[in-house]
Protein backbone atom coordinates (compact mmCIF):
# COMPACT_ATOMS: atom_id res chain seq x y z
CA UNK A 1 0.00 0.00 0.00
CA UNK A 2 1.38 3.60 -1.01
CA UNK A 3 0.68 6.61 0.89
CA UNK A 4 0.32 9.50 -1.08
CA UNK A 5 3.03 11.41 -1.97
CA UNK A 6 3.10 15.20 -1.01
CA UNK A 7 5.62 17.27 -3.47
CA UNK A 8 8.30 20.25 -2.07
CA UNK A 9 7.15 23.16 -3.93
CA UNK A 10 9.60 25.19 -5.85
CA UNK A 11 8.84 28.31 -4.22
CA UNK A 12 10.39 27.39 -0.30
CA UNK A 13 13.28 24.85 -1.02
CA UNK A 14 13.40 22.30 1.53
CA UNK A 15 16.75 24.00 3.17
CA UNK A 16 15.03 26.81 3.68
CA UNK A 17 11.51 25.88 4.77
CA UNK A 18 11.32 26.23 8.43
CA UNK A 19 7.77 26.30 9.79
CA UNK A 20 5.81 28.01 6.88
CA UNK A 21 4.58 25.75 4.65
CA UNK A 22 2.16 25.29 1.50
CA UNK A 23 -0.47 22.96 3.04
CA UNK A 24 -1.35 22.63 6.77
CA UNK A 25 -2.48 19.41 7.65
CA UNK A 26 -4.91 18.50 10.18
CA UNK A 27 -4.34 15.96 13.07
CA UNK A 28 -6.80 12.97 14.44
CA UNK A 29 -5.65 12.43 17.29
CA UNK A 30 -6.66 8.72 18.73
CA UNK A 31 -8.00 8.04 21.77
CA UNK A 32 -6.96 5.02 22.54
CA UNK A 33 -10.47 4.38 24.42
CA UNK A 34 -11.47 1.03 22.82
CA UNK A 35 -14.72 -0.24 24.44
CA UNK A 36 -16.44 -2.86 24.20
CA UNK A 37 -20.29 -4.10 24.31
CA UNK A 38 -21.64 -7.78 23.58
CA UNK A 39 -25.19 -8.87 22.72
CA UNK A 40 -27.39 -12.02 22.07
CA UNK A 41 -29.76 -12.10 19.38
CA UNK A 42 -31.93 -15.23 17.90
CA UNK A 43 -31.09 -16.20 14.20
CA UNK A 44 -33.58 -15.38 11.17
CA UNK A 45 -34.48 -11.59 12.99
CA UNK A 46 -36.86 -9.50 10.52
CA UNK A 47 -34.69 -7.23 8.63
CA UNK A 48 -34.94 -3.66 10.17
CA UNK A 49 -35.21 -5.36 13.53
CA UNK A 50 -33.51 -3.62 16.80
CA UNK A 51 -30.64 -5.14 17.58
CA UNK A 52 -29.62 -2.81 20.60
CA UNK A 53 -28.69 0.68 21.59
CA UNK A 54 -24.80 1.00 20.88
CA UNK A 55 -24.89 4.61 21.77
CA UNK A 56 -26.38 4.95 25.04
CA UNK A 57 -24.46 1.30 25.92
CA UNK A 58 -20.97 2.74 24.93
CA UNK A 59 -21.83 6.20 26.73
CA UNK A 60 -21.68 7.92 23.34
CA UNK A 61 -23.91 11.28 22.49
CA UNK A 62 -25.92 10.95 18.87
CA UNK A 63 -23.79 14.29 17.89
CA UNK A 64 -20.91 12.35 18.29
CA UNK A 65 -21.95 9.79 16.17
CA UNK A 66 -22.72 12.16 13.87
CA UNK A 67 -19.99 14.31 13.68
CA UNK A 68 -17.92 11.04 13.92
CA UNK A 69 -19.13 9.61 10.81
CA UNK A 70 -19.66 6.54 13.12
CA UNK A 71 -19.53 3.71 11.05
CA UNK A 72 -19.78 -0.04 11.33
CA UNK A 73 -16.95 -2.19 10.24
CA UNK A 74 -17.76 -6.07 9.21
CA UNK A 75 -14.28 -7.00 8.67
CA UNK A 76 -15.99 -9.33 5.40
CA UNK A 77 -18.27 -9.10 2.33
CA UNK A 78 -21.28 -9.92 4.43
CA UNK A 79 -22.88 -6.86 6.07
CA UNK A 80 -25.46 -8.12 8.41
CA UNK A 81 -26.01 -5.70 10.82
CA UNK A 82 -26.39 -1.75 10.03
CA UNK A 83 -25.93 1.56 12.32
CA UNK A 84 -28.33 3.98 12.52
CA UNK A 85 -27.01 7.20 13.75
CA UNK A 86 -29.74 9.20 13.67
CA UNK A 87 -30.91 6.74 16.67
CA UNK A 88 -27.72 5.50 17.58
CA UNK A 89 -29.22 1.74 17.55
CA UNK A 90 -27.96 -1.37 15.53
CA UNK A 91 -30.67 -2.43 12.99
CA UNK A 92 -30.88 -6.14 11.30
CA UNK A 93 -29.70 -5.39 7.62
CA UNK A 94 -29.86 -8.86 6.49
CA UNK A 95 -31.55 -11.74 7.70
CA UNK A 96 -29.48 -13.93 9.46
CA UNK A 97 -29.39 -18.25 8.93
CA UNK A 98 -27.10 -19.27 11.96
CA UNK A 99 -26.20 -22.59 10.00
CA UNK A 100 -25.26 -20.50 6.59
CA UNK A 101 -23.02 -18.13 8.81
CA UNK A 102 -21.58 -20.87 10.99
CA UNK A 103 -22.49 -24.26 10.55
CA UNK A 104 -21.51 -26.33 13.37
CA UNK A 105 -19.75 -24.25 15.18
CA UNK A 106 -20.07 -22.40 18.32
CA UNK A 107 -20.87 -19.90 20.20
CA UNK A 108 -21.74 -18.37 16.55
CA UNK A 109 -21.06 -14.65 16.54
CA UNK A 110 -20.63 -11.62 14.18
CA UNK A 111 -17.44 -9.45 15.42
CA UNK A 112 -17.84 -5.97 14.32
CA UNK A 113 -16.04 -2.36 14.82
CA UNK A 114 -17.68 0.82 15.00
CA UNK A 115 -15.11 3.53 14.08
CA UNK A 116 -15.21 7.26 14.77
CA UNK A 117 -13.42 10.07 13.70
CA UNK A 118 -12.52 13.72 14.84
CA UNK A 119 -11.00 12.23 17.13
CA UNK A 120 -10.51 8.77 16.09
CA UNK A 121 -12.03 5.96 18.03
CA UNK A 122 -12.60 2.32 17.69
CA UNK A 123 -15.14 0.20 19.77
CA UNK A 124 -15.64 -3.27 19.45
CA UNK A 125 -18.98 -5.20 19.35
CA UNK A 126 -19.61 -8.94 19.67
CA UNK A 127 -22.94 -10.22 18.59
CA UNK A 128 -23.98 -13.68 18.82
CA UNK A 129 -25.93 -15.59 16.76
CA UNK A 130 -28.53 -17.88 18.80
CA UNK A 131 -30.13 -21.10 17.32
CA UNK A 132 -33.58 -21.62 17.12
CA UNK A 133 -35.01 -24.78 15.85
CA UNK A 134 -35.83 -24.11 12.33
CA UNK A 135 -34.36 -27.37 10.76
CA UNK A 136 -36.05 -30.82 11.15
CA UNK A 137 -33.82 -33.96 11.28
CA UNK A 138 -33.41 -35.37 7.56
CA UNK A 139 -32.61 -38.25 6.02
CA UNK A 140 -30.77 -38.25 2.64
CA UNK A 141 -33.05 -41.05 1.44
CA UNK A 142 -36.50 -41.78 2.19
CA UNK A 143 -36.19 -45.71 1.87
CA UNK A 144 -33.68 -48.33 2.94
CA UNK A 145 -34.17 -51.89 1.87
CA UNK A 146 -32.50 -54.83 2.87
CA UNK A 147 -32.74 -58.08 1.52
CA UNK A 148 -31.87 -60.73 4.94
CA UNK A 149 -31.55 -64.54 4.63
CA UNK A 150 -33.88 -66.34 7.08
CA UNK A 151 -30.77 -68.45 8.13
CA UNK A 152 -29.43 -64.43 9.99
CA UNK A 153 -28.30 -65.20 13.71
CA UNK A 154 -29.85 -63.50 16.47
CA UNK A 155 -27.66 -60.09 17.45
CA UNK A 156 -26.49 -59.41 13.33
CA UNK A 157 -26.46 -55.88 12.45
CA UNK A 158 -27.29 -53.65 9.96
CA UNK A 159 -25.97 -50.45 9.76
CA UNK A 160 -29.26 -47.79 9.29
CA UNK A 161 -28.71 -44.52 7.69
CA UNK A 162 -28.10 -41.09 10.17
CA UNK A 163 -30.02 -38.10 9.91
CA UNK A 164 -28.80 -34.65 9.96
CA UNK A 165 -30.04 -31.70 11.61
CA UNK A 166 -28.45 -28.44 11.27
CA UNK A 167 -29.30 -26.94 14.70
CA UNK A 168 -27.25 -27.46 17.36
CA UNK A 169 -27.71 -28.40 20.95
CA UNK A 170 -30.92 -29.07 22.19
CA UNK A 171 -32.65 -28.03 19.10
CA UNK A 172 -30.35 -30.26 16.97
CA UNK A 173 -30.97 -34.72 16.75
CA UNK A 174 -31.43 -35.78 20.27
CA UNK A 175 -32.76 -39.42 19.56
CA UNK A 176 -34.31 -41.90 17.52
CA UNK A 177 -36.92 -44.81 17.29
CA UNK A 178 -37.46 -47.89 14.90
CA UNK A 179 -41.16 -48.91 14.51
CA UNK A 180 -42.40 -52.35 15.16
CA UNK A 181 -39.90 -53.98 16.83
CA UNK A 182 -41.22 -57.32 16.37
CA UNK A 183 -37.93 -58.80 14.74
CA UNK A 184 -35.31 -55.94 15.29
CA UNK A 185 -34.41 -53.65 18.35
CA UNK A 186 -32.64 -50.09 17.49
CA UNK A 187 -29.06 -49.44 18.54
CA UNK A 188 -27.10 -46.52 19.19
CA UNK A 189 -23.27 -46.28 19.65
CA UNK A 190 -21.95 -42.87 20.60
CA UNK A 191 -18.72 -42.18 18.15
CA UNK A 192 -15.58 -39.67 18.74
CA UNK A 193 -17.31 -37.13 16.54
CA UNK A 194 -20.11 -36.74 19.04
CA UNK A 195 -22.52 -38.79 16.23
CA UNK A 196 -23.73 -41.67 16.82
CA UNK A 197 -23.82 -45.07 15.24
CA UNK A 198 -27.25 -46.18 14.51
CA UNK A 199 -28.26 -49.95 13.51
CA UNK A 200 -30.76 -52.43 13.66
CA UNK A 201 -30.28 -55.93 15.34
CA UNK A 202 -32.32 -58.86 14.94
CA UNK A 203 -33.69 -60.02 17.82
CA UNK A 204 -36.31 -62.83 16.59
CA UNK A 205 -35.10 -65.18 13.77
CA UNK A 206 -36.92 -64.31 10.20
CA UNK A 207 -39.53 -66.85 8.81
CA UNK A 208 -39.52 -66.55 5.46
CA UNK A 209 -42.79 -68.73 5.16
CA UNK A 210 -44.21 -66.63 7.28
CA UNK A 211 -43.53 -63.36 6.28
CA UNK A 212 -41.65 -61.92 3.43
CA UNK A 213 -41.76 -58.58 3.63
CA UNK A 214 -41.24 -56.48 6.27
CA UNK A 215 -41.90 -52.49 6.94
CA UNK A 216 -40.43 -50.66 9.74
CA UNK A 217 -40.26 -46.88 10.28
CA UNK A 218 -37.08 -45.33 11.57
CA UNK A 219 -37.50 -41.69 12.86
CA UNK A 220 -34.91 -39.17 13.83
CA UNK A 221 -36.14 -36.48 16.60
CA UNK A 222 -34.72 -33.49 17.74
CA UNK A 223 -34.88 -31.67 21.36
CA UNK A 224 -36.32 -28.13 20.17
CA UNK A 225 -40.04 -27.26 22.05
CA UNK A 226 -41.73 -28.47 19.65
CA UNK A 227 -40.33 -31.57 18.69
CA UNK A 228 -39.59 -31.75 14.90
CA UNK A 229 -39.21 -35.33 13.73
CA UNK A 230 -37.79 -36.71 9.96
CA UNK A 231 -38.31 -40.38 8.87
CA UNK A 232 -37.00 -43.04 6.84
CA UNK A 233 -38.78 -46.13 5.61
CA UNK A 234 -37.16 -49.52 6.16
CA UNK A 235 -38.03 -52.39 3.94
CA UNK A 236 -36.96 -55.94 4.86
CA UNK A 237 -36.74 -58.45 1.98
CA UNK A 238 -36.64 -62.08 3.54
CA UNK A 239 -34.05 -64.15 1.67
CA UNK A 240 -32.51 -67.87 1.94
CA UNK A 241 -28.79 -68.62 3.73
CA UNK A 242 -26.17 -66.30 4.00
CA UNK A 243 -24.77 -67.08 7.33
CA UNK A 244 -21.79 -64.66 7.76
CA UNK A 245 -21.75 -61.04 7.54
CA UNK A 246 -18.38 -58.51 5.90
CA UNK A 247 -15.91 -57.94 8.39
CA UNK A 248 -13.86 -54.71 7.65
CA UNK A 249 -10.38 -55.29 8.33
CA UNK A 250 -10.14 -52.13 10.53
CA UNK A 251 -12.29 -50.68 12.60
CA UNK A 252 -10.75 -46.95 12.21
CA UNK A 253 -8.61 -46.25 9.10
CA UNK A 254 -6.24 -43.27 9.25
CA UNK A 255 -5.47 -41.34 6.02
CA UNK A 256 -3.63 -37.79 5.41
CA UNK A 257 -4.52 -35.26 2.54
CA UNK A 258 -3.15 -31.75 1.54
CA UNK A 259 -5.57 -29.16 1.03
CA UNK A 260 -6.10 -28.09 -2.63
CA UNK A 261 -5.82 -31.83 -4.04
CA UNK A 262 -7.15 -31.93 -7.28
CA UNK A 263 -10.32 -34.04 -8.30
CA UNK A 264 -9.48 -37.63 -8.62
CA UNK A 265 -6.71 -37.60 -5.31
CA UNK A 266 -6.38 -41.20 -4.17
CA UNK A 267 -6.91 -41.35 -0.29
CA UNK A 268 -7.42 -45.01 0.64
CA UNK A 269 -8.32 -48.07 0.01
CA UNK A 270 -10.39 -49.96 2.75
CA UNK A 271 -10.86 -53.84 2.26
CA UNK A 272 -13.79 -55.96 4.22
CA UNK A 273 -13.67 -59.64 3.68
CA UNK A 274 -16.81 -62.30 3.88
CA UNK A 275 -16.39 -66.39 4.72
CA UNK A 276 -19.41 -66.86 2.81
CA UNK A 277 -18.85 -68.12 -0.94
CA UNK A 278 -19.88 -67.58 -4.19
CA UNK A 279 -22.98 -64.54 -4.52
CA UNK A 280 -23.33 -64.29 -0.58
CA UNK A 281 -19.56 -63.58 -0.29
CA UNK A 282 -19.33 -60.69 -2.94
CA UNK A 283 -19.18 -56.66 -1.09
CA UNK A 284 -19.79 -53.98 -2.09
CA UNK A 285 -18.54 -50.03 -0.63
CA UNK A 286 -20.41 -47.43 -0.02
CA UNK A 287 -19.90 -43.44 2.46
CA UNK A 288 -22.52 -43.71 4.69
CA UNK A 289 -24.48 -40.53 5.43
CA UNK A 290 -22.91 -38.54 8.44
CA UNK A 291 -23.78 -35.05 10.61
CA UNK A 292 -21.99 -33.90 7.29
CA UNK A 293 -23.11 -34.05 3.96
CA UNK A 294 -19.80 -35.82 2.20
CA UNK A 295 -21.01 -37.27 -1.36
CA UNK A 296 -19.86 -34.19 -2.60
CA UNK A 297 -16.15 -34.33 -1.71
CA UNK A 298 -15.49 -38.03 -1.53
CA UNK A 299 -16.59 -41.47 -3.91
CA UNK A 300 -16.02 -44.64 -3.05
CA UNK A 301 -15.27 -47.27 -5.15
CA UNK A 302 -18.01 -50.03 -4.86
CA UNK A 303 -16.13 -52.70 -5.95
CA UNK A 304 -12.23 -52.10 -4.85
CA UNK A 305 -13.21 -49.70 -1.60
CA UNK A 306 -10.80 -47.32 -3.00
CA UNK A 307 -11.67 -43.60 -1.58
CA UNK A 308 -10.94 -40.91 -4.45
CA UNK A 309 -11.30 -37.02 -3.86
CA UNK A 310 -13.89 -35.36 -5.87
CA UNK A 311 -14.11 -32.16 -4.19
CA UNK A 312 -12.43 -29.14 -2.97
CA UNK A 313 -11.32 -29.18 0.01
CA UNK A 314 -9.50 -26.24 2.51
CA UNK A 315 -7.91 -26.35 5.78
CA UNK A 316 -9.39 -22.83 6.72
CA UNK A 317 -12.95 -24.62 6.64
CA UNK A 318 -12.51 -28.03 7.70
CA UNK A 319 -9.05 -29.64 9.02
CA UNK A 320 -10.76 -33.37 9.59
CA UNK A 321 -13.21 -35.45 7.83
CA UNK A 322 -14.99 -38.46 9.82
CA UNK A 323 -16.14 -40.78 7.02
CA UNK A 324 -18.02 -43.80 7.92
CA UNK A 325 -17.99 -46.13 5.37
CA UNK A 326 -20.26 -49.30 5.21
CA UNK A 327 -19.68 -53.07 3.45
CA UNK A 328 -22.52 -54.88 2.34
CA UNK A 329 -22.59 -58.15 1.08
CA UNK A 330 -25.07 -59.93 -1.49
CA UNK A 331 -27.16 -61.39 1.71
CA UNK A 332 -27.98 -57.41 3.30
CA UNK A 333 -25.31 -58.18 6.10
CA UNK A 334 -22.97 -55.21 6.68
CA UNK A 335 -20.23 -54.04 8.82
CA UNK A 336 -18.98 -50.84 8.97
CA UNK A 337 -15.86 -48.55 9.92
CA UNK A 338 -14.82 -44.76 9.68
CA UNK A 339 -11.63 -43.19 8.54
CA UNK A 340 -10.40 -40.30 9.79
CA UNK A 341 -9.15 -38.11 6.77
CA UNK A 342 -6.57 -35.12 8.62
CA UNK A 343 -6.18 -31.98 5.83
CA UNK A 344 -2.84 -30.79 5.76
CA UNK A 345 -2.96 -26.68 5.79
CA UNK A 346 -0.19 -24.67 2.73
CA UNK A 347 0.01 -20.80 2.93
CA UNK A 348 -2.40 -20.50 -0.58
CA UNK A 349 -3.77 -17.12 1.35
CA UNK A 350 -1.62 -13.65 1.30
CA UNK A 351 -2.05 -10.93 3.63
CA UNK A 352 -5.49 -8.79 3.76
CA UNK A 353 -5.13 -5.27 4.88
CA UNK A 354 -7.51 -3.08 4.91
CA UNK A 355 -7.47 0.67 5.87
CA UNK A 356 -10.40 1.41 8.48
CA UNK A 357 -9.45 5.41 8.61
CA UNK A 358 -7.05 7.85 7.67
CA UNK A 359 -5.81 10.97 7.88
CA UNK A 360 -5.21 13.16 4.83
CA UNK A 361 -3.22 15.89 6.64
CA UNK A 362 -0.98 16.83 9.57
CA UNK A 363 0.13 19.68 11.35
CA UNK A 364 4.40 19.79 10.65
CA UNK A 365 4.15 20.63 14.70
CA UNK A 366 2.31 17.51 15.92
CA UNK A 367 3.18 15.98 19.02
CA UNK A 368 4.73 12.32 19.00
CA UNK A 369 3.04 9.41 18.62
CA UNK A 370 0.26 10.93 16.57
CA UNK A 371 -2.05 8.63 15.06
CA UNK A 372 -2.69 9.31 11.61
CA UNK A 373 -4.01 5.86 10.31
CA UNK A 374 -6.13 2.70 11.22
CA UNK A 375 -5.58 -0.63 9.59
CA UNK A 376 -6.64 -4.29 9.55
CA UNK A 377 -4.52 -7.16 8.78
CA UNK A 378 -5.54 -10.91 8.33
CA UNK A 379 -4.69 -14.12 6.67
CA UNK A 380 -6.85 -16.59 5.99
CA UNK A 381 -4.20 -19.51 6.52
CA UNK A 382 -3.80 -20.95 10.25
CA UNK A 383 -0.96 -21.37 12.51
CA UNK A 384 2.76 -20.20 11.26
CA UNK A 385 1.42 -19.48 7.89
CA UNK A 386 -1.37 -17.18 8.63
CA UNK A 387 1.31 -15.22 11.07
CA UNK A 388 1.98 -11.64 9.68
CA UNK A 389 4.38 -8.83 10.54
CA UNK A 390 3.45 -5.58 9.76
CA UNK A 391 6.47 -2.24 9.01
CA UNK A 392 7.22 0.77 7.12
CA UNK A 393 10.05 0.26 4.30
CA UNK A 394 11.89 3.62 3.88
CA UNK A 395 13.91 6.15 6.76
CA UNK A 396 10.47 8.03 7.16
CA UNK A 397 9.22 9.44 10.92
CA UNK A 398 6.85 6.96 11.20
CA UNK A 399 5.84 3.88 12.76
CA UNK A 400 3.41 0.66 12.72
CA UNK A 401 1.84 -0.44 16.07
CA UNK A 402 0.22 -3.14 16.79
CA UNK A 403 -3.16 -2.20 19.12
CA UNK A 404 -4.86 -5.54 19.27
CA UNK A 405 -4.70 -8.40 17.84
CA UNK A 406 -4.93 -7.94 13.32
CA UNK A 407 -5.47 -4.05 14.11
CA UNK A 408 -2.94 -1.66 13.81
CA UNK A 409 -1.98 2.06 14.14
CA UNK A 410 0.30 4.13 12.31
CA UNK A 411 2.29 6.71 14.20
CA UNK A 412 3.79 10.25 13.62
CA UNK A 413 7.61 9.86 15.29
CA UNK A 414 8.68 13.48 16.08
CA UNK A 415 8.37 17.06 14.20
CA UNK A 416 8.07 17.25 10.35
CA UNK A 417 10.77 18.98 8.96
CA UNK A 418 10.70 18.65 5.60
CA UNK A 419 7.68 16.39 3.69
CA UNK A 420 8.30 13.22 2.48
CA UNK A 421 6.81 10.54 -0.21
CA UNK A 422 5.74 7.85 2.33
CA UNK A 423 6.33 4.72 0.56
CA UNK A 424 5.31 1.78 2.61
CA UNK A 425 4.29 -1.57 2.15
CA UNK A 426 2.74 -2.50 5.60
CA UNK A 427 2.27 -6.49 5.66
CA UNK A 428 4.09 -9.43 4.58
CA UNK A 429 4.14 -13.43 5.87
CA UNK A 430 6.85 -14.64 8.22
Amino acid sequence: MDCSCIQRTQDYPCKTMKRQVLLFFMVYFLTSVFGQVSYSIPEEMEKGSLVSNVAQDLGLDIKRLKSGRARIHSGDSAEYIELNRDRGVLLIKERIDRETLCGETTPCALHLQMILENPMELFRITIEIIDINDNAPSFASSEKRFEISESAVIGFKFVLEKAIDADIGTNGLQSYSLNPTNNFALKLENQADGSKKVEMVLQKPLDREHEQHISLLLTALDGGQPTMSGTMQITVTVLDANDNAPVFTKPVYKATITENSPAGTSIITVSASDKDGGSNGEISYAISNSKRRLSDLFQIDINTGEVILIGEIDYEKSKLFQIDIEATDNGGLSDSSKIHLDVTDVNDNSPQLKILSKSDTILEDSPEKTVIAMLTVNDPDSDRNGKVKCHINGDVPFKILNTMNGFYKVCHLGLLIVYACVVARFCETT
